[in-house]
């Protein structure tokens, strides 16, 4: 396949993703499919299957849409820069659902084989994203908030370990 050919087939499949039609990764991503990023959560299974689950996870707590901000393709695979974005309206495991909009950056590479994706490496602001579900602080949060019950000074020891 083609540099171009190759982009279109990650676009297509953001784009089916973003149309919650996961019957479409059968015709797009390989059956041993590897995920060397997976999310953090127990249980989901590996290759295509795998992958169809965590997008159903993820379609059905948060659904959404993909915004590719830039690509680029060299052989085999494709690099691709997006922001995602969507609304936190399930549980996902461990998160009760909280309603917040939701937005994170990503850099994914993606390599083609046989015309279908085989496999995927990526970069999230995962921080951003706990954030934003309320798992994590903000940024100039309280020291509850954190965890923390008092700011320390270089050297000093917080007494609670």
């Amino acid at each position: 396949m083609s540099n171009e050919e190759n982009k279109r087939l990650v676009r297509r499949f953001y784009a089916e993703i973003d149309k919650g039609n996961l019957e479409a990764m059968d015709d797009l991503v390989a059956e041993d499919y590897q995920d060397h990023s997976p999310p953090p959560f127990p249980g989901l299974g590996t290759g295509r299957e795998g992958l169809k689950q965590v997008f159903r996870l993820f379609w059905e707590a948060t659904p959404g849409t993909h915004e590719i901000e830039d690509q680029i393709a060299e052989g085999d695979k494709v690099v691709t820069r997006l922001t995602a974005y969507g609304v936190h309206d399930k549980d996902l495991p461990g998160i009760p659902a909280t309603g917040n909009q939701l937005t994170m950056t990503a850099t994914v590479i993606h390599r083609i084989e046989n015309g279908r994706l085989a496999e995927k490496w990526s970069d999230k602001d995962l921080l951003g994203f706990l954030q934003q579900l309320g798992v994590m602080p903000a940024p100039g949060g309280t020291p509850e908030e954190s965890g923390r019950h008092q700011d320390l000074g270089p050297g000093e020891r917080d007494p609670g370990r």
